[in-house]
């Protein structure tokens, strides 16, 4: 197992929840991610949806985490919450661009590239196969506290005290070196 592979995922410090279930159209489990889902190709969040989630969810939050990022504390592409319970499944694309079925009231902040939407793959050349951890979270508040102004770790902290399941499916992109 590689040096990435060792790296913890964000929620590994968080106490233990209830797991619950999360299926997309575009990221398959272990599987490499589709060029839709890739920084320079397609830049589009992928299909979420989910179910199973525990009694008493009152909203979501989805994230996507880089943990084999070269930063020393991963790369954070996508965090969003604020989903009405209502909402269990989100489009192509409702994190990106136009944002086409982004529940009303759902919140962005800024990812690690800066900007307050998903923002696809793109590990440095030759540094080996990055995993992205897109994550969606049962919380137990309509709203979980922060705004748009937040940072992820602000949002994470949150999500520590106020998840009460979670569900993951990880995808892996590799930038091949070149020459």
């Amino acid at each position: 197992m590689s040096e990435l592979r060792r790296r913890p995922l964000p929620h590994d410090f968080h106490p233990p929840v209830a797991s619950f279930s999360v299926v997309s159209d575009d990221v398959t489990d272990g599987a490499p991610l589709k060029d839709d889902q890739v920084f320079a190709a397609g830049n589009v969040s992928p299909h979420l949806r989910w179910s199973g989630f525990p009694e008493g969810t009152r909203s979501f939050a989805v994230t996507c985490f880089d943990p084999d990022a070269p930063t020393g504390s991963g790369f954070w592409h996508w965090v969003l919450f604020d989903i009405p319970a209502t909402v269990t499944e989100l489009p192509a694309g409702a994190g990106s661009g136009g944002m086409a079925g982004l529940p009303a009231g759902a919140v962005h902040v800024r990812n690690d590239y800066g900007t307050r939407d998903f923002g696809g793959a793109a590990p440095p050349p030759g540094d080996g196969p990055h995993r992205y951890v897109f994550t969606v979270y049962a919380v137990d508040a309509d709203r979980l506290g922060p705004d748009e102004n937040a940072t992820p770790a602000q949002v994470g902290f949150m999500l520590r005290f106020h998840a009460i399941g979670r569900a993951q499916v990880i995808g892996e992109y590799e930038n091949p070196a070149a020459g």
